[in-house]
């Protein structure tokens, strides 16, 4: 929360602008298929289909594409990137490195520019499986969007029906492909208000609310984590399994807020993550963000601090989301007189993340909301934090702005998580103050902005 501070895998997207690339398969051969996915004026998403079309299991592959000058990657997903000069090579995220005979794997990116590969090789050799390198014509045919399948879920929570989510593009994408958007509340620090976060809370939140997320706000100052980390990654832990029990996702937050520099806690962040990601790796419902609001700190040192991290996490679960926090209070930079443009020039380094943005409706208006609407063509972004109030966490509850910013949040498909579940004494609150000494978690035990984002959150999903 911003609570001291000055204002200042692959899936395919449905888009209206789907192509594909037909080539020849040889009997005896890996080859990769290239496929624009969706389209806008200033870029394109794409995805690579590698394929063992030989008789023998292939225990790695390497798929490289040249782009035109004027056109790079900037976000890449089930693959681990590279680039030299305009070639950009791409190899197993580690988990899809293997293909049996006939198998075949994704992986997908983002390119800023217009421009298509005019060189593509995998292994060595001609993506079509032929010996020199073939060049993806300019102008494919269009095929219809891809329809994710339709097997009916075997339950009807949103972690039963959506099962482990994923990256795909600039979407968060369930099992099935299909692009969602999740809906949920966030604890307040868990040394203040702990006792918020009972039986009587959590089921009033799956079941009255109807919600899809609980972020578990974990400080790390503050008396957080660093005064006793066993503690405090049990009492986290506790708090996956019960969002589990309830079929909610999970998001757990390393709340680094003061001091802004996330490096400072870099040591912290390998313990923690590193625990919780091996207690928690075979769980559908977990999600990681790795710093809550960065502040006073470059972008190149929030993605520094990212790339050490994130390979700790992967280690033990390869197939989590994970939520990279941005500069300025996770403003995207807005806030510290910045903007996307550092993030899609200088992307982090690693496949299934996404970009976390904050905003507190009294304070953010119509520049942050176009900064959100532009990144979003090429970013993939996750509000982890909200308020309905300013950015201290009070004063009066603005309805008009965060209707609002969810409605545009609602049209891009961005989840959220609102601040707070909790009855803290501020506005931002939306248990009403001594709610959380009692069993009373009904409507009659809500704050004007918990009244308000239930109402919102408890619409039906598009699941």
């Amino acid at each position: 929360m911003r609570r001291w501070r000055i204002l200042a895998g692959v899936a395919v997207v449905a888009a209206a602008a789907t192509v594909a690339t037909v080539i020849a398969l040889p009997a005896s051969a890996e080859t990769a298929a290239f496929t624009v996915t969706n389209s806008w004026s200033s870029g394109y998403q794409a995805q690579v289909e590698v394929k063992n079309n030989t008789s023998a299991s292939i225990n790695t592959w390497r798929v490289q594409l040249t782009l035109p000058a004027g056109t790079t990657v900037v976000n890449s997903w089930n693959a681990t990137q590279s680039v030299s000069g305009s070639t950009y090579t791409f190899t197993p995220a580690g988990w899809n490195g293997t293909l049996a005979a006939g198998a075949s794997t994704s992986f997908g990116f983002v390119a800023n520019g217009t421009g298509r590969p005019t060189s593509c090789q995998v292994n060595g050799a001609s993506c079509d499986g032929s010996t020199s390198p073939t060049t993806p014509p300019t102008t494919p045919p269009t095929t219809p969007p891809t329809t994710p399948p339709t097997n009916p879920p075997a339950g009807t929570t949103p972690v039963a029906i959506n099962g482990q989510l994923r990256v795909c593009g600039t979407k968060l994408c369930n099992a099935n492909g299909k692009a969602i958007q999740l809906r949920g509340m966030s604890t307040h620090g868990l040394q203040w208000f702990d006792k918020c976060y009972n039986k009587a809370s959590l089921d009033a939140l799956a079941n009255d609310w109807k919600a899809d997320l609980l972020r578990i706000s974990m400080y790390v100052q503050e008396g957080g984590y660093e005064t006793n980390p066993a503690g405090f990654t049990a009492r986290v832990n506790s708090l996956v399994d019960e969002a589990e029990n309830r079929g909610l996702y999970a998001l757990v937050d390393f709340h680094t807020l003061t001091p802004g520099d996330p490096n400072f806690n870099l040591d912290r962040a390998k313990t923690f993550f590193r625990e919780v990601s091996a207690r928690n790796a075979n769980k559908k419902n977990i999600i990681y963000e790795i710093t809550n609001e960065p502040n006073g700190v470059s972008w190149a040192g929030i993605k520094s601090y990212a790339e050490q991290v994130i390979p700790v996490i992967r280690a033990n679960d390869p197939d989590a989301v994970v939520i990279v926090g941005t500069r300025g209070w996770s403003s995207l930079g807005v806030s510290e007189g910045a903007n996307s443009g550092e993030i899609t020039a200088n992307p982090v380094n690693a496949a299934n993340i996404m970009y976390a943005f904050h905003f507190y409706a009294a304070s953010h208006l119509d520049n942050y909301r176009a900064e959100v609407q532009r990144a979003a063509a090429s970013l993939p972004l996750f509000v982890t934090e909200f308020g309905t109030v300013t950015y201290t966490g009070g004063g009066q509850v603005d309805l008009a702005s965060s209707a609002t910013w969810l409605d545009l949040l609602d049209r891009l498909q961005i989840s959220y998580a609102n601040w707070t579940y909790s009855d803290a004494g501020e506005s931002s609150a939306a248990l009403k103050a001594g709610t959380c000494n009692g069993s009373n978690y009904g409507t009659s035990a809500l704050s004007e902005s918990g009244t308000f984002l239930r109402s919102r959150i408890s619409t039906p999903d598009n699941f």
